[in-house]
Parts: structure tokens; sequence; C-alpha cells
């Protein structure tokens, strides 16, 4: 998986500087990031306090761990059901 460059908090603390009066422009450049990447933060992590930010982060987390844990019950159910149906 892709190393992030930038955490939660990191993320937050630069959209407090847009808040405070800071254009998306000068913030963009200062980070080096683009400015869609700045909006596309703000969709997903504006108005969040940091403690919002890392629990949405250790549910999303848990949420991939099921979906993973899901899809191979599945798989195996399909591998049974496969087996099963065949006749010797």
């Amino acid at each position: 998986m892709k190393k992030k460059r930038f955490t939660e908090e990191q993320i937050i603390g630069i959209w407090r500087e847009q808040e405070a009066g800071a254009k998306v422009a000068d913030l963009a450049r200062k980070h080096g990031v683009s400015e869609a990447t700045l909006y596309n933060w703000k969709a997903k992590f504006g108005g969040m306090d940091v403690s919002e930010a890392k629990r949405l982060k250790a549910l999303e987390e848990e949420n991939a761990k099921l979906k993973k844990l899901l899809a191979d019950q599945m798989l195996e159910a399909a591998a049974l059901r496969e087996l099963l149906g065949t006749k010797w």
C-alpha cells in the first residue's frame, strides 16, 4: 500500500490555516500538494477534530478487515458448494 505523506493531524492543521484566512493556492504551494487534493481533504476531513479523524481511521481499518473476512468466507462457501454439487 502507498505510504501517505500527511497524517490526519497534519491535514486538519492545514485546513485550520485555510480557515484562518490563508488562500488555498498558497497552502497548496506551501505544502507541495495540488489544490484538488486540498479540496478532497476538505470533503473528507472538513469540520473534524483530530480525535474524530483518528476514530474515522480506526473504523475504516476495522471495516477493511471485516470485508476481507467476509470475502474469505464467501470464497470458502462457494468452493464447498462447487465440491458438493459434483457427483462422484
